[in-house]
């Protein structure tokens, strides 16, 4: 069994209250717009992470992460991407590789929109945890935490960091 935090859209702001989530969990998986290396190597000196990069990542974090990453975590296959487009009208990049790789697990981030449901098209579960940084229009920091126990994914829980205006 692993226990993973899931956050995107940090735009260089590791949240203080996110250390002890980080701490707790197995794994860190970042879903873009991760805005600058350091982050990432605070991240690693407590967990492994592993990362997509987002629009405005520049090129040290481009030659260091993808844009689109498909892996196994126990026995769920993981597709994670930054930007994808609406649930049910995802772009047709994203179309093409739900089509040729199937995941059980499709994280994404880029709207800074906290959404979980299960996408029936692509029999999938889609996942953005919203954004955790300090930069966009979202309210409320926010993270995920989810276990993978062989193919199941269960005690999902939603992390609130407090206001996005408090820092």
């Amino acid at each position: 069994m692993k226990k993973i935090l899931i956050i995107s859209d940090t735009h260089s702001h590791l949240d203080p209250k996110l250390i002890k989530y980080i701490e707790q969990c197995d794994e860190v998986w970042h879903g873009g717009d991760i805005g600058n290396s350091e982050l990432c190597e605070k991240i690693e000196k407590l967990k492994p992470i592993k990362a997509v990069w987002g629009n405005i990542d520049g090129t040290d974090l481009r030659k260091t992460y993808k844009e689109h990453l498909i892996f196994n975590c126990e026995e769920v296959k993981v597709y994670m991407t930054h930007i994808a487009g609406p649930i049910g009208k995802y772009n047709p990049k994203v179309r093409e590789m739900m089509l040729q790789e199937k995941p059980d697990l499709f994280i994404c981030g880029h709207s800074h929109i906290l959404k979980v449901m299960f996408d029936k098209t692509y029999n999938v579960l889609y996942l953005n945890p919203g954004a955790c940084g300090v930069h966009g229009f979202h309210k409320v920091k926010t993270a995920v935490r989810l276990e993978i126990d062989g193919k199941e994914m269960k005690n999902l829980e939603v992390i609130e960091m407090g206001s996005r205006a408090a820092g």
